[in-house]
């Protein structure tokens, strides 16, 4: 397939740059797969659309506050640090603009810490190890900003007390993504107790998100684009739930990309039901993929030309999303991370 056959016109004033005030007064669009039909709700909704004894599963990685302000020591400029890949506990890889001021043997000054430039990888980002502290992860609790999509127009002086709250699912425990698994971004702690209540199972499984997920193909063959590799892990309890439901003959409802890339990665690699699983997924999911695992999914609206586009055109059928994309935009829907979202079923 081309890349092309991926694209949509979408106006800037769709592309939501903050969120609702209330988490699940977000627009939800229902889409039913083997019909075509569309309807259009809310989220608070979704306990009345799924059916008891189903299994929903969310992914509760938390987000880091990845992005950085620096500059070289005796200097007053502004360079912006993007923490996106742990290699060892003080060294990560990270994006740096402007990257002409993160050459190799130069220090950045991050407040009170001190980012050596190591080296330089092939992709441009930069190698830094971290001096000044003893626990670098709670000194980017205190000094660090959530890594807000580039989409989502920020400057320096802005309160982000906001983004640091709501880039963030409620069910959020542990630490290591770069970027919010934004299906969950809609779930309150009253929506869960509500589909517990109706009956809807649930359970959690792990994928820290990378940076690859704001990756752009470049490819025009777009069986030609590869996956940046991804951390995930699925628990006891999780799995033996996940094998109960299939054996039970329930459908999985899978919260966002992150989860369907987890599960269809099990489905794809000879997991053997029950079993914990850990290790790192490059699945890419594009129109083509035999999906073996989830029977529903609710996402946000997504870039065109993205692979997170493409795999809800994997799921749904290319013609149908495009026509529901087209639906979504004459009814003013809001766009990515701080959107509305689609429930496929």
């Amino acid at each position: 397939m081309k890349l092309s056959d991926f694209d949509f016109l979408l106006p800037d004033r769709l592309i939501a740059q903050h969120p609702l005030p209330e988490r699940d007064s977000s627009r939800m669009m229902v889409v039913r797969r083997s019909s075509g039909t569309v309807a259009h709700r809310f989220f608070r909704e979704l306990p009345d659309l799924l059916e008891p004894e189903q299994l929903l599963v969310l992914n509760h990685t938390r987000v880091i506050p990845a992005r950085l302000r620096a500059r070289r020591p005796g200097q007053q400029e502004q360079i912006e640090i993007l923490l996106i890949q742990q290699k060892e506990e003080f060294v990560w890889r990270a994006l740096v603009r402007p990257a002409r001021k993160a050459v190799p043997g130069r220090a950045l000054q991050v407040r009170h810490l001190t980012a050596d430039v190591l080296e330089i990888e092939e992709d441009g980002s930069r190698i830094l190890r971290f001096q000044g502290c003893a626990n670098l992860a709670a000194e980017l609790e205190k000094i660090g900003s959530p890594p807000l999509p580039p989409y989502i127009r920020r400057n320096h002086r802005e309160d982000l007390s906001e983004d640091k709250a709501r880039y963030q699912t409620v069910y959020a425990r542990h630490s290591g993504s770069v970027a919010a698994p934004t299906a969950g971004l809609h779930f309150t702690r009253e929506i869960i107790d509500r589909l517990s209540k109706h009956g809807v199972q649930m359970c959690e499984i792990l994928l820290h998100v990378g940076y690859g997920t704001f990756k752009p193909v470049r490819c025009e063959e777009v069986a030609d684009h590869r996956m940046e590799p991804e951390y995930f892990e699925v628990g006891d309890d999780a799995a033996q739930r996940i094998a109960g439901a299939r054996a039970a003959g329930r459908r999985l409802v899978a919260v966002g990309s992150t989860v369907t890339r987890v599960l269809e990665h099990l489905g794809k690699t000879g997991w053997e039901p029950g079993t914990p699983a850990s290790g790192y997924s490059s699945l890419f999911i594009y129109p083509g993929h035999q999906f073996c695992m989830i029977d529903a999914l609710l996402t946000n609206f997504h870039l065109p030309r993205s692979t997170l586009f493409m795999m809800v055109c994997a799921f749904a059928g290319l013609e149908l999303m495009r026509d529901c994309y087209r639906q979504a935009i004459r009814e003013g829907y809001r766009f990515f991370s701080y959107g509305d979202c689609m429930l496929i079923l």
